[in-house]
């Protein structure tokens, strides 16, 4: 299991809707979006990578459209290597949602679609990431340096 650390961002902005629900801004998608318990976790772990980790917010895409066949889907977050090639996708779950089989059966649909080389599970409170570039499942106990 990877280490996460969900410390307080003050580069998080909030704001009240006036039907009583809240919106986060997104640095990524650079909008405002539903604050959600799934998007908390999203938010954070975008802050996560992009700090600690190093990893560049530019190479990022937050909740695009992909196709399984006649499904469309959205991943949650992806993160691209230097050439553009995607890297890393992550599934963001809210933290009620416990990481089970079926999440990484997800996670592992929407890399039929959009292959890429780690794969990371997260509801805020556990972090699975597996290393599926060589096509063996290398379950992984550090974040891998930025290519």
């Amino acid at each position: 299991m990877l280490r996460m650390e969900f410390t307080a961002h003050a580069d998080i902005r909030i704001r009240a809707r006036s039907n009583g629900t809240q919106e986060v801004f997104d640095v990524i998608r650079k909008s405002w979006v539903r604050y959600t318990p799934e998007e908390r976790v999203r938010q954070h772990v975008i802050r996560f990578l992009t700090g600690p980790c190093g990893y560049p917010a530019s190479m990022m895409s937050v909740e695009r459209e992909i196709r399984l066949g006649e499904l469309r889907k959205k991943f949650d977050l992806l993160l691209y290597d230097r050439v553009h090639r995607p890297w890393m996708m992550v599934e963001c779950k809210a933290p009620e949602v416990p990481l089970t089989e079926a999440v990484l059966m997800q996670i592992l649909r929407y890399h039929m679609a959009v292959p890429a080389p780690f794969l990371v599970m997260t509801n805020g409170h556990e972090c699975l990431a597996v290393d599926i570039g060589d096509g063996q499942v290398h379950w992984l106990e550090a974040w891998p340096l930025y290519p």
